[in-house]
């Protein structure tokens, strides 16, 4: 578990709660491994109730889950919470897109051509998977904020907290050059107008997102097991 360094006014508890989440998102801690409250009160320096605190809004996210008489565990990947995120993210996005047409300020304009400055960098190199996920997911943020629906982009992250250690898993696998060529198609269709295009366009954006996650579920020997099962549920 990697420990970051603690913000300035960020009680102990606010602190375990980032560092956990943060861990778990960017899968340093692995779906389906054990959670010792001991362990991590040591290493997070705060006692075990309001670790247990922190650990039970995990678990109201769906990122731990608890057995009982067997331990707290780093909840596996659950597709149908993935589907969920999906559905949601097309009906919000394209919206998004399409009231982007209408109107999108320049600074934000200029926030999407630096970071896709930076994706094409990561793309060129090999790994980088975490930053580019990180460069990704910002992208997606900056046109939410751009058409000013910060609260429903908040709300969306919520619920996406199992398509996004998805995405994550499968871009160690996924062409990130195809990623940054559909972001481009996707800024160029709000610089044109082109509010005809935006349909399509997510749904390419979304279909080709998908293309390697049967083989991760199913037939990768490294990253299946990470995945819940319909008898788990």
């Amino acid at each position: 578990m990697i420990l970051y360094e603690k913000k300035e006014k960020e009680s102990r508890k606010e602190y375990a709660y980032r560092i956990l989440k943060e861990n778990i998102m960017s899968l340093e801690l692995k779906p389906g491994e054990l959670l010792s409250e001991v362990e991590l009160s040591e290493k997070l320096n705060i006692s075990r109730t309001p670790i247990r605190e922190v650990l039970m809004r995990l678990k109201n996210e769906h990122l731990i889950e608890v057995k009982p008489q067997s331990g707290t565990y780093v909840s596996l990947i659950d597709l149908d919470l993935i589907e969920e995120a999906i559905f949601m993210r097309f009906a919000l996005e394209e919206k998004v897109l399409k009231e982007a047409c209408n109107y999108f300020p320049e600074d934000k304009i200029i926030e999407l051509e630096k970071n896709l400055f930076a994706q094409n960098i990561i793309a060129s190199m090999d790994g980088g998977e975490h930053e580019f996920h990180k460069l990704d997911t910002s992208f997606h943020e900056t046109l939410f904020l751009g058409v000013k629906k910060k609260a429903i982009w908040e709300s969306i992250l919520k619920i996406s907290t199992h398509y996004n250690r998805m995405r994550l898993l499968s871009q160690k696998k996924d062409s990130k050059e195809l990623v940054v060529k559909q972001h481009e198609e996707i800024l160029n269709i709000i610089k044109n107008k082109e509010k005809d295009k935006v349909e399509n366009v997510i749904n390419y954006h979304m279909r080709d997102s998908r293309k390697s996650w049967e083989y991760l579920t199913k037939l990768d020997e490294e990253n299946s097991k990470y995945f819940k099962r319909n008898e788990e549920k």
